[in-house]
């Protein structure tokens, strides 16, 4: 039996592709900064990983494509609108 991950895929290798996709990992209560190491990632409640090693491979894949298609400030640029709204704080 499969299970089904629930890392978006990405459906653009864009800047705007980039910042569905960190907007989908909000939706699914799963966002994290991409600097952060996704295997080195728990949740505060129960200690437990956030997540599993195939989805730490599926995340570091999508980074890696954005990374090396639109550039490492891009995707920290694409997340950051994300983040400041997950946060309830206004864009700088």
């Amino acid at each position: 039996m499969q299970i089904q991950s629930r890392i978006p895929k990405l459906t653009e290798i864009s800047f705007y592709g980039a910042s569905l996709w960190f907007s989908n990992m909000h939706s699914q209560n799963i966002l994290f900064h991409p600097e952060d190491d996704p295997a080195q990632l728990f949740v505060t409640a129960d200690g437990t990983k956030t997540f599993s090693d195939d989805e730490v491979l599926e995340v570091r894949s999508v980074l890696c494509v954005l990374e090396n298609n639109i550039g490492h400030e891009n995707v920290i640029e694409a997340a950051y609108p994300v983040f400041m709204g997950a946060f309830g704080l206004p864009e700088a």
